[in-house]
């Protein structure tokens, strides 16, 4: 048996072939265009995107089952008859609706999403997004006046031209702001505060289950990217988490069947999946700007390769009190700061390239630090962190991670674990369990004492303290 697992991420699109004998291999992977219109906005091509997932197709060759892992918040709008796209894709990243957001806050709004969604007022999900849609494109006007609008994020599009069903699972639903976090379906008070109609949404199904097929093969999964990541982590129990380094960071914990509620920590309450019958919950907390911050490090000229942040011959920047504050998109998990500015601070007239570099990996990490803390004051977060993705491959990267969170950190050698997770949901869809492949894993132990990691923590606190308010200031 065979499973494919098509990964459409923020940046590419791959797709990974798992077999019953433990082998997993990435048989393509496919960048997209990134569209920064205006100061804030981040947009992809729906058809661009699409024609990556059946390139990615095309190179698997005879499968058994798919399984369709998404980037989340993003979304869009489409013709019901033509299929065709209304709307550019609005990513998770964008801003644009940052001062609807703010009106919906001096409101009181945050009172309701904060019950039913389990989410904060935040221009990074969904509703605010689809909002905007029908409010500036005429095109999604019209389709709405004609009883022709689809709206919903990137899965349902793709699973409605792909395999001619409109759906989205209950995972991905959740990070819309537009789901009861507690009945798994779409929330009328929700859709009225942000003005989505009900019947242009797509059906809320279970993570496993029948999402059509694509000519006779099923799609049998289809999973929000953080969700199948954890999953593919192997996280079951609560208190397991993981971290993924992609263009943002995102930690997720395992709660089991309780529903953590935490805003003024900035946590979120979440679906981690639904199988069998009944949902799992996580908590999660997010930094928007993880790899982000080091491929615009790269463009500054900063570093030519991504082989020279392996290792530092200086000691930690941060231990010399040069900090950097990640946040070029704002400040998520536990801030929730959008007018938060990035900053280096600390430099002075030796302050080198490296150095700055170096401060920038630590920042990544600092961030995913604030993050674990706030989770670890509501459940017993694991000490053996497992985490992935571009920056996992970084040996500096991951020690200070270790070292600054005081818990063992481990990387794997194969860490396409959100393509891992997402065939191995495909793979329950069809009554199987894939074997966990053959995967050396390496791990890091902390190598300072925790009154130091102590130190740095309240010595970058104060650099987030100074990044807060910028853009509102400025």
């Amino acid at each position: 048996m065979r499973i494919a697992a098509l990964d459409q991420g923020t940046t590419s699109t791959r797709v990974l072939v798992v077999d019953m004998q433990g082998r997993a291999d990435i048989q393509l992977a496919l960048r997209h265009q990134q569209h920064h219109p205006q100061p804030g906005w981040v947009e992809h091509d729906p058809l661009e995107l699409l024609a990556n997932l059946q390139r990615c197709l095309e190179a698997t060759g005879r499968v058994d089952a798919i399984g369709l892992a998404n980037q989340g918040e993003s979304c869009l709008a489409w013709d019901a008859i033509s299929g065709a796209p209304l709307s550019p894709v609005i990513v998770w990243q964008d801003n644009r609706t940052t001062a609807r957001i703010e009106q919906l806050r001096g409101e009181g709004a945050e009172a309701l999403t904060l019950e039913r969604a389990g989410l904060p007022l935040d221009a990074y999900f969904s509703a605010s997004k689809l909002a905007w849609i029908l409010e500036h494109l005429p095109a999604a006007q019209a389709a709405l006046k004609a009883g022709r609008l689809r709206l919903g994020t990137t899965d349902a599009y793709f699973l409605d031209r792909l395999a001619g069903v409109y759906a989205t699972d209950v995972t991905t639903a959740s990070r819309t702001s537009l789901m009861n976090l507690a009945t798994g379906q779409w929330d009328p008070e929700l859709c009225a505060l942000f003005g989505i109609p009900l019947q242009a949404l797509p059906e809320i199904r279970p993570t496993i289950g029948h999402f059509g097929s694509i000519g006779q093969t099923p799609i049998s999964a289809s999973v929000v990217d953080q969700q199948a990541s954890l999953y593919g982590h192997g996280c079951r129990q609560p208190g397991d988490a993981k971290i993924t380094f992609g263009t943002g960071a995102f930690a997720l914990t395992v709660t089991g069947e309780q529903i953590i509620r935490s805003p003024e920590n900035g946590l979120l309450a979440t679906v981690a999946w639904h199988i069998d019958g009944k949902p799992v919950y996580a908590m999660d907390g997010g930094v928007y700007d993880a790899s982000a911050a080091v491929e615009w490090a790269g463009r500054l000229g900063l570093f030519s390769d991504f082989s020279e942040l392996a290792s530092f011959s200086s000691p930690a920047a941060i231990s010399r009190e040069l900090a950097f504050v990640p946040a070029l998109s704002g400040l998520a998990c536990p801030h929730w700061d959008r007018s938060a500015g990035a900053l280096w601070v600390g430099m002075n007239a030796g302050t080198t390239r490296q150095d700055m570099c170096q401060a920038v990996l630590e920042g990544v990490a600092l961030r995913s630090a604030e993050v674990i803390a706030v989770m670890d004051g509501h459940l017993n977060v694991t000490d053996r962190l497992s985490i992935d993705g571009g920056l996992a491959r970084s040996p500096y990267f991951a020690q200070f991670l270790a070292d600054i969170l005081q818990r063992t950190i481990v990387t794997q050698r194969f860490d396409e674990l959100t393509a891992l997770g997402c065939a191995g949901l495909a793979a329950r869809g069809l009554g199987q369990t894939l074997p966990t492949p053959d995967n050396t894993s390496t791990e890091f132990q902390p190598l300072v004492d925790r009154q130091t990691a102590e130190a740095w923590r309240q010595t970058f606190s104060q650099a987030v303290g100074r990044s807060q308010g910028w853009r509102q200031a400025s």
